[in-house]
């Protein structure tokens, strides 16, 4: 989906600028330019800015991505854009530096610094700047807070910060701001409400928070008559719709919490043109006159439960471009107007898995779709009498599996009531129910859910269940990176215990990789041939549906590039007891060995080189940074070892071992590997915790030395700080692992070193945030770039040369 073009409220004064006669610029701004050139480590687009260069003439860099305006002889607009993904700017930059340099500009109303590695806390005497109008700074690694100072700019209209990696609540006082037109803060790591002072912005148009850790509901903004654009997607807003003003133009509420119906005035929204709710938990009956509203282009409901049946004489709007109404509960026909050829040349429309008139076998099977839509529309704690005895139940699910039977003509029957249920198998048939997070439904009304399995087909019987929308948990927010699909990480979604089964070969002992007091681990390849772990767990009989629920609703939000990624979840249910006694929980598997086996002395395989290493350092920090910021609450006091680090057949590093709560519990029972001996600390929930074991990680990937007690780490630490402390580059060679010590860059090796020396500090107070770790090692990635580049180029492309410089573009593609 494309975004918000809200862009264009920024740059459009831009283009609107004259071509002014050439004005002689006032010597002061001239040093200010030159000073800001020098500052930003000189980019590419303004490396041809010189003393005598006519700034005010137009002069534009190489690329186009740099202009200055002038009114007179001062200026009034820096536009400075480098390419995304840049790299941090070097060590020594300061932002505060450039920051008090423009301050030498006192009539800049226009100031974009986008995509050049700008990095650190955003200085509060930006508010210094009293003349800005709009401020674009995206794409770049600044951190921290919005500083108060800047609510000194009442004349700011527009403020975009997408693309960093800022955090804290969205201040209060931004919306106090009177004439804040734009606001785009995607992608970035803010969390806790949006505040109220949103609701009644006076002047603002457009609106951009996706991509956070937001929560709760948004403020009424049905008073802001002038309000077009809200993107708030990839959040966990909810659960109320929100209250919004008739004009608006494109709403995105995309994967977040927001359940209920939609209102019913959205039907009178004429200057509607985008609206995404989808991955959400609606429930209740879809207005097809949503797609007939005069300005709707894109529509896009998937994966709720929305309920109805549609006609095939419903009416399209004109303009509508984009429909997707798959993975709901819809009946009826698709409408004339979307179906080919009568729709137009160039209009999506997807409709699969609903219960809609299809030849395709795309759609669920009619019975499905009644039984689930009656499911959601039983409201929790009303008339508990209208559910039916579990007898009424097992004749409901006979009746089922009778029409399946017949529909698809298989031969398969098996007699669902519990006196039938003998010890026919080793393993007595179990109910595999997927219960749903954001329900409150009676454990009765979802305690039946099955697939039955004959020779060549698999049907699923569904009753008056209302799954888990495994879907919805897809909703994770840590911004920074998370391109699961182009990884291939399987969507979450609940599995079946027959499922579990075929894919462990009936949980054979061959399958199993170890166990303990609290359940097991086994490997297994699912019915598509993924490979899989599959860890069971035994439920106490004291948990509560909702103490579960809640726990799924974490586990399904542990998706991420660098952790072993959780892909679903199973529970096994006891109809007699109303309780779940087993919960399974499947994760991907990684099958190319820990990151010890890849780097330490006298181990087998072929070694990681230095640049591979560094990369797996950048992958380990980003999944600590998730596990402490990019679900709500944070995991922290992960027990981070060296073993548990996997290595995917692209060299991608992911934790494999971290603190699910439901887990803790079993995992502290658990012993192996390095295990506790590291720090005392660590059993601490804290995230400085996690910075001192990925230290010693870090140690071992620097040395190539196996650790396996504190009394070594304190040894090495000793070395590390002999051999940072030597000018003469010998003693930092000789203690890194040999086999990497020819090959990287001394300030590459020396940066790694110093960022291990402060993670292992003795005083948490005094260690780095995870953000400072990522920086330090996106710098000696970028610095050993720049040093195997000279080397080839020195080198004449030697085969040895040759060598690094493939690695180091997988390298490059993995650490950013």
């Amino acid at each position: 989906m494309a975004r918000p073009n809200h862009l264009r409220l920024i740059f459009f004064p831009v283009f609107l600028a004259l071509i002014q006669e050439t004005t002689q610029l006032q010597p002061s701004q001239v040093w200010t330019l030159i000073k800001i050139q020098q500052l930003l480590n000189s980019p590419p687009m303004v490396s041809h800015w010189r003393r005598s260069t006519d700034f005010c003439g137009g002069a534009m860099g190489p690329t186009g991505t740099a202009a200055v305006l002038c009114y007179g002889d001062t200026v009034t607009q820096l536009h400075i854009a480098g390419a995304a993904g840049a790299p941090p700017l070097p060590r020594n930059f300061s932002i505060g530096a450039v920051v008090t340099t423009l301050s030498r500009l006192p009539d800049l109303k226009v100031l974009t610094l986008s995509g050049l590695g700008l990095w650190g806390p955003l200085p509060g005497k930006l508010g210094r700047l009293a003349s800005l109008e709009i401020v674009n700074m995206s794409g770049n690694y600044l951190f921290g807070e919005v500083p108060r100072g800047m609510s000194r700019l009442v004349g700011l209209q527009t403020l975009v910060l997408d693309d960093n990696m800022l955090g804290g609540e969205v201040p209060a006082w931004i919306g106090a701001l009177p004439s804040l037109a734009v606001l785009s803060l995607r992608n970035n790591t803010f969390q806790g409400a949006v505040p109220e002072s949103l609701g009644s912005a006076p002047s603002l148009r457009s609106l951009v928070l996706a991509s956070n850790n937001l929560s709760g509901n948004l403020p009424d903004m049905s008073r802001q008559s002038n309000l077009q654009v809200l993107d708030v997607g990839g959040n966990s807003l909810g659960p109320a719709f929100p209250r919004l003003g008739r004009k608006v133009v494109t709403v995105v509420l995309s994967r977040n919490r927001f359940g209920g119906g939609l209102p019913p005035e959205l039907g009178s929204f004429y200057l509607l043109e985008h609206l995404d709710v989808s991955w959400n938990r609606f429930v209740g009956p879809f207005a097809p006159a949503l797609l007939s509203l005069p300005s709707i282009r894109y529509l896009n409901i998937a994966g709720n439960r929305f309920t109805g049946t549609l006609s095939d004489k419903a009416p399209c709007g004109d303009n509508l471009r984009f429909v997707d109404l798959s993975l709901n509960l819809l009946m009826g026909s698709v409408p004339t107007c979307l179906r080919s050829p009568d729709r137009k040349p160039d209009t999506v429309v997807l409709v699969s898995t609903n219960c809609l008139d299809d030849s395709d076998g795309s759609q669920h099977p009619s019975p499905f779709c009644q039984n689930q839509a009656l499911a959601v529309g039983i409201v929790p704690g009303k008339e508990k009498k209208k559910i039916a005895s579990q007898a009424g139940f097992v004749a409901g699910i006979v009746m089922a599996i009778l029409v399946a039977i017949s529909a698809v003509g298989l031969i398969v029957f098996f007699a669902v009531r519990r006196a039938a249920m003998k010890g026919s198998e080793a393993r007595a048939p179990t109910v595999s129910e997927e219960e749903s997070s954001s329900t409150g439904y009676p454990s009765k009304l979802l305690a039946d859910a099955r697939m039955l399995s004959s020779s060549c087909a698999q049907i699923k019987i569904a009753s008056l269940a209302f799954h888990f929308d495994a879907a919805v948990a897809n909703n994770f927010s840590f911004s920074l990176t998370v391109k699961l699909g182009a990884l291939g990480i399987p969507s979450y979604r609940s599995f079946s215990l027959v499922e579990l089964e075929a894919a462990t070969n009936n949980f054979e002992n061959s399958h199993l990789l170890g166990q303990d007091s609290h359940g097991e681990m086994y490997r297994g390849r699912l019915g598509n041939g993924t490979p899989v772990t599959i860890r069971t767990l035994k439920m106490k009989r004291s948990r509560t549906t909702q103490s579960i629920n809640r726990h799924i609703e974490t586990i399904s939000r542990l998706r991420h590039q660098n952790l072993v990624s959780a892909l679903g979840h199973c529970f096994e249910y006891d109809l007699d007891e109303s309780t779940v006694t087993q919960l399974y929980i499947v994760f991907e598997y990684v099958q190319n060995g820990n990151l010890r086996s890849r780097i330490s002395q006298g181990t087998e395989g072929c070694r990681l080189t230095w640049s591979q290493r560094i990369s797996a350092a950048i992958g380990v920090a980003k999944g600590i940074q998730f596990l402490h910021g990019g679900i709500i609450p944070g995991l922290v006091g992960n027990d981070l070892r060296i073993t548990n680090i996997l290595l995917d057949q692209n060299h991608v590093a992911k934790i494999g071992s971290y603190n699910i709560p439901i887990l803790a519990e079993a995992m502290k029972s658990e012993q192996g590997g390095a295990g506790n001996k590291f720090q005392t600390e660590s059993r601490m929930k804290s995230d400085k915790a996690d910075i001192f074991d990925f230290g010693v990680i870090l140690l071992e990937v620097v040395s190539g030395k196996t650790i396996t007690s504190m009394y070594e780490v304190e040894i090495l630490k000793e070395l590390l700080a002999w051999a940072i402390a030597d000018e003469d580059r010998v003693r930092r060679r000789s203690f890194a692992d040999p086999v990497v010590s020819k090959g990287c860059s001394d300030e590459s090796l020396r940066t790694v070193m110093e960022i291990c020396q402060r993670c292992l500090a003795k005083e948490a107070s005094q260690r780095p945030s995870v953000e400072d770790v990522l920086w330090n090692l996106q710098f000696a990635a970028q610095v050993q770039d720049d040093w195997e580049v000279d080397a080839w180029s020195s080198s004449g492309g030697s085969p040895v040369s040759s060598s690094s410089r493939a690695t180091r573009s997988t390298r490059l593609h993995l650490s950013r």
